[in-house]
Protein backbone atom coordinates (compact mmCIF):
# COMPACT_ATOMS: atom_id res chain seq x y z
CA UNK A 1 0.00 0.00 0.00
CA UNK A 2 1.35 3.38 -0.92
CA UNK A 3 1.79 6.06 1.77
CA UNK A 4 -0.91 8.21 0.17
CA UNK A 5 -3.40 5.32 0.08
CA UNK A 6 -2.46 4.42 3.66
CA UNK A 7 -3.08 8.00 4.83
CA UNK A 8 -6.41 7.99 2.99
CA UNK A 9 -7.32 4.70 4.64
CA UNK A 10 -6.40 5.92 8.12
CA UNK A 11 -8.48 9.08 7.64
CA UNK A 12 -11.49 7.02 6.62
CA UNK A 13 -10.76 4.61 9.48
CA UNK A 14 -11.15 7.46 11.95
CA UNK A 15 -14.52 8.32 10.43
CA UNK A 16 -15.56 4.67 10.61
CA UNK A 17 -14.56 4.46 14.29
CA UNK A 18 -16.60 7.59 15.00
CA UNK A 19 -19.54 5.85 13.29
CA UNK A 20 -19.03 2.78 15.49
CA UNK A 21 -18.98 4.94 18.63
CA UNK A 22 -22.07 6.81 17.41
CA UNK A 23 -23.92 3.52 16.86
CA UNK A 24 -23.03 2.35 20.37
CA UNK A 25 -24.18 5.66 21.86
CA UNK A 26 -27.43 5.48 19.87
CA UNK A 27 -27.98 1.96 21.20
CA UNK A 28 -27.39 2.94 24.83
CA UNK A 29 -29.48 6.12 24.66
CA UNK A 30 -32.22 4.43 22.64
CA UNK A 31 -32.40 1.54 25.08
CA UNK A 32 -32.82 4.01 27.93
CA UNK A 33 -35.32 6.18 26.04
CA UNK A 34 -37.49 3.21 25.06
CA UNK A 35 -37.28 1.51 28.45
CA UNK A 36 -41.08 1.16 28.56
CA UNK A 37 -41.09 -0.85 25.31
CA UNK A 38 -41.03 -4.66 25.43
CA UNK A 39 -37.55 -6.00 26.07
CA UNK A 40 -37.68 -8.24 22.99
CA UNK A 41 -37.84 -5.22 20.68
CA UNK A 42 -35.06 -3.47 22.52
CA UNK A 43 -32.82 -6.55 22.42
CA UNK A 44 -33.46 -7.02 18.70
CA UNK A 45 -32.67 -3.35 18.05
CA UNK A 46 -29.47 -3.59 20.11
CA UNK A 47 -28.41 -6.74 18.26
CA UNK A 48 -29.04 -5.04 14.91
CA UNK A 49 -27.03 -1.98 15.97
CA UNK A 50 -24.24 -4.22 17.28
CA UNK A 51 -24.13 -6.10 13.98
CA UNK A 52 -23.92 -2.87 11.99
CA UNK A 53 -21.25 -1.48 14.36
CA UNK A 54 -19.23 -4.72 14.07
CA UNK A 55 -19.53 -4.63 10.28
CA UNK A 56 -18.33 -1.02 10.15
CA UNK A 57 -15.53 -1.76 12.64
CA UNK A 58 -14.35 -4.72 10.57
CA UNK A 59 -13.95 -2.45 7.53
CA UNK A 60 -11.08 -0.59 9.24
CA UNK A 61 -7.44 -1.66 9.18
CA UNK A 62 -7.51 -2.65 12.85
CA UNK A 63 -10.79 -4.47 12.33
CA UNK A 64 -9.34 -6.45 9.44
CA UNK A 65 -6.27 -7.37 11.46
CA UNK A 66 -8.58 -8.46 14.33
CA UNK A 67 -10.52 -10.68 11.90
CA UNK A 68 -7.25 -12.24 10.75
CA UNK A 69 -6.24 -12.81 14.37
CA UNK A 70 -9.56 -14.56 15.12
CA UNK A 71 -9.21 -16.72 12.01
CA UNK A 72 -5.64 -17.73 12.94
CA UNK A 73 -6.70 -18.42 16.53
CA UNK A 74 -9.43 -20.76 15.31
CA UNK A 75 -6.86 -22.54 13.14
CA UNK A 76 -4.52 -22.94 16.11
CA UNK A 77 -7.27 -24.14 18.43
CA UNK A 78 -7.96 -26.99 16.02
CA UNK A 79 -4.33 -28.10 16.38
CA UNK A 80 -4.57 -28.46 20.17
CA UNK A 81 -4.45 -32.01 21.50
CA UNK A 82 -7.09 -32.01 24.22
CA UNK A 83 -6.69 -34.36 27.20
CA UNK A 84 -8.89 -37.40 27.51
CA UNK A 85 -11.54 -37.67 30.19
CA UNK A 86 -9.30 -40.01 32.21
CA UNK A 87 -6.33 -37.61 32.05
CA UNK A 88 -8.55 -34.71 33.10
CA UNK A 89 -9.97 -36.67 36.04
CA UNK A 90 -6.54 -37.81 37.21
CA UNK A 91 -5.08 -34.32 36.98
CA UNK A 92 -8.04 -32.86 38.86
CA UNK A 93 -7.67 -35.44 41.63
CA UNK A 94 -3.95 -34.69 41.93
CA UNK A 95 -4.67 -30.96 42.21
CA UNK A 96 -7.33 -31.56 44.89
CA UNK A 97 -4.98 -33.81 46.85
CA UNK A 98 -2.13 -31.27 46.74
CA UNK A 99 -4.50 -28.49 47.83
CA UNK A 100 -5.72 -30.58 50.77
CA UNK A 101 -2.18 -31.49 51.85
CA UNK A 102 -1.07 -27.86 51.64
CA UNK A 103 -4.14 -26.75 53.58
CA UNK A 104 -3.35 -29.24 56.34
CA UNK A 105 0.29 -28.18 56.44
CA UNK A 106 -0.62 -24.49 56.64
CA UNK A 107 -3.27 -25.19 59.29
CA UNK A 108 -0.73 -27.15 61.34
CA UNK A 109 1.92 -24.43 60.98
CA UNK A 110 -0.59 -21.74 61.93
CA UNK A 111 -1.68 -23.72 64.99
CA UNK A 112 1.94 -24.33 66.05
CA UNK A 113 2.91 -20.67 65.63
CA UNK A 114 -0.24 -19.56 67.44
CA UNK A 115 0.56 -21.92 70.36
CA UNK A 116 4.18 -20.68 70.51
CA UNK A 117 3.11 -17.04 70.52
CA UNK A 118 0.55 -17.71 73.26
CA UNK A 119 3.30 -19.34 75.37
CA UNK A 120 5.63 -16.36 74.91
CA UNK A 121 2.97 -13.66 75.42
CA UNK A 122 0.81 -15.31 78.03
Amino acid sequence: MTPKAEAQSSRFDLIKWFAVVALVVVGVVGNQYYSASPILYRVLALLALAAVAAFVGLQTAKGKSFAVLVKEARTEIRKVVWPTRQETTQTTLIVVAVVLVMALLLWGLDSLLGWLVSLIVG
